[in-house]
């Protein structure tokens, strides 16, 4: 057992831009009213422009009782209705609970040319006066002489959903089963919506933090920008967040100094920048953005040049932790190869992957890959059997059970069947199109909604390899350690990944300071051996940068040489960091 010092609430700390953020309404609607006075119209236009989920009913009314508007436009009087949306995206949406097919639409197809019309009309009848023209897609309606755009991170987004606070974007469905809602967000509603506000942002005045009820921050473009900038520039930690599953474990409770009283945690997105949150702090406020902020208005800083080209304003790397200590095997399951995805999905690369083990228990294990000689036409029958009820799935006749130990590196390219056991801390490190999981087998229990989770047998029966039998998996999986180079105090090895998979993996061993290099491209980082250390720059362009046991972080393309030694309770003692870099 440790003292937990794994820190929740990581932030970039930004000096000399107190005054450019604005606490509670009161302070927001007297900050608008300053600027309402440096533009000299008789009519004046607000726009509030909207990320899908904020909570109207508390907003606006706030905003028309604190600004007096003339006029109240909002955007959803011109939305198409509901069934015309449907049928719209209904080739997006499918039948399945889960998956669908990405989205290519425009934020203005979403509405009734007629009835923007009919409100741009409106607008022109004022001959003075303040105008409110609030909503997702306001800015489709008026040019705006201030421009707010409310903003909200999309875990918050994803808990709205299961709060029953907020429906779909253009849609009545509150309420509806939680992952057919997180599907229609996942393929529609939030490419649809980032892709606007990418095409807007440099056009807005402030940006306005809603993510917690009855507490706006607002903060200017300018300081917003300092803030992003100086994030791409130096070492940062994205907001992790934890949830529960049907398998989840203890571990992380301990580690992370998590709520005891909860029954489990299974899953922690520790660095998924599409689903997790950046901290920006302004002396006392703290205002909190979608990570992928940064990445869409700072790309090459970040991925550096060659990884943008080729990933556009994707993150390609993710880093989550999967807990199944005291707890159940994940579901067993297969990732889609790339043509697979491409073909059926409309996504660019699929979800290749690795577990690498931060801790496991005596009876640990990975099922990875099929045994040598099986039939696949009979275990295929078995799997069918086994969902509709009839049988067991027989897991050890078919599949390889591997015993898994701390510090084990299993390659998980698409098409390998794989899971790991109860038992195991997993940290997976994979390529992020984290969605396109098909379960195979899911041990007979049901999801924590009381619901059989989905079970995707002609999709996964699609895509398996069957040539990835017991010697393969062996020989080409399981952990293909390589020493690399070695110095005073430190020894780094290759572990991975896979040759198929663009993502590579070093680990680095430390007593001492290791020296690192961007490359030019960005870096994700996990401390999975020691208490503390701190990452530094050569030429001191950043400040020191102190992290802790089982944290992943980002290394920027832009901060190019740094190095990282043992720190505080480590010194003196071995170290150990996981590498991920795109291979270029």
């Amino acid at each position: 057992m440790r003292k937990p010092n794994y820190d929740k609430f990581p932030h970039t700390e930004i000096k000399g831009k107190d005054a450019e953020v604005f606490n509670g309404y009161e302070s927001i609607i007297n900050e608008l009213k300053h600027k309402l006075r440096t533009v000299t119209k008789d009519k004046i236009i607000i726009t509030v422009e909207c990320y899908h989920g904020i909570l109207a009913n508390e907003l606006l009314p706030a905003f028309i009782e604190g600004l007096s508007p003339v006029l109240t436009v909002k955007s959803t009087d011109a939305n198409y209705d509901n069934d015309h949306v449907l049928n719209m995206i209904d080739r997006n949406l499918t039948e399945d609970r889960v998956r669908g097919v990405l989205s290519h639409h425009h934020m203005d197809e979403f509405f009734d040319p007629l009835k923007i019309k009919e409100l741009q009309d409106s607008i022109k009848n004022v001959n003075s006066g303040i105008i409110l023209v609030y909503g997702t897609g306001a800015t489709l309606i008026a040019e705006s002489d201030i421009l707010v755009y409310a903003d909200l991170a999309r875990w918050e987004l994803e808990l709205r959903y299961r709060r029953k606070e907020v429906a779909n974007w253009c849609s009545d469905n509150f309420g509806e089963d939680g992952l057919r809602m997180y599907k229609r967000g996942f393929f529609v509603d939030w490419p649809v919506a980032d892709r606007y506000k990418r095409k807007i942002f440099n056009e807005i005045d402030y940006l306005l933090d809603t993510n917690i009820k009855n507490e706006p921050k607002m903060v200017t473009i300018e300081a917003l920008h300092e803030g992003l900038k100086k994030t791409s520039q130096q070492p940062f930690r994205v907001i992790p967040y934890f949830d529960t599953a049907p398998w989840g474990g203890q571990w992380m409770k301990d580690v992370c100094d998590l709520d005891r009283d909860v029954s489990n945690f299974g899953w922690c997105f520790d660095c998924v920048p599409e689903e997790n949150s950046l901290y920006l702090k302004y002396g006392d406020t703290t205002i909190e953005i979608p990570s992928m902020n940064l990445i869409y208005f700072y790309p090459v800083e970040v991925l550096g040049n060659k990884v943008h080209a080729r990933f556009g304003e994707d993150f390609p790397i993710r880093f989550d932790f999967l807990d199944t200590m005291d707890g159940g095997h994940l579901s067993l399951q297969v990732h889609p190869t790339t043509s697979y995805i491409q073909n059926e999905f409309g996504m660019n690369y699929t979800q290749d992957e690795s577990y690498y083990i931060l801790d496991a228990g005596k009876d640990a294990c990975v099922y990875l890959g099929t045994k040598t000689g099986i039939d696949k036409n009979e275990m295929i029958e078995n799997l069918e059997r086994a969902e509709k009820g009839e049988v067991l799935f027989d897991d050890e006749k078919f599949i390889n059970k591997i015993p898994a130990k701390k510090h084990d590196h299993f390659l998980i390219p698409g098409g390998t069947i794989h899971c790991s056991g109860a038992e195991s801390m997993v940290l997976e490190i994979s390529a992020t199109s984290y969605i396109f999981t098909f379960k195979l087998w899911d041990w007979g229990r049901l999801g924590l909604d009381g619901m059989p989770r989905p079970i995707h047998l002609e999709h996964g029966g699609n895509v398996i390899n069957w040539d990835w039998t017991t010697e393969t998996i062996m020989k080409n999986h399981v952990n293909c350690f390589e020493d690399i180079a070695e110095g005073d105090g430190w020894r780094e090895e290759k572990t991975g990944l896979h040759e198929r998979e663009f993502i590579e993996t070093r680990r680095h061993w430390f007593t001492d300071t290791v020296k690192h290099n961007t490359n030019g491209g960005v870096n994700v980082l996990n401390l999975v051996e020691g208490d503390e250390a701190i990452v530094e720059s050569p030429i001191n362009a950043f400040e020191p940068y102190i992290v802790h046991y089982a944290e992943s972080f980002i290394i920027p393309a832009s901060v190019g040489e740094y190095t990282i030694r043992p720190f505080g309770r480590s010194e003196g003692k071995q170290c150990a960091t996981m590498k991920a870099y795109v291979r270029i």
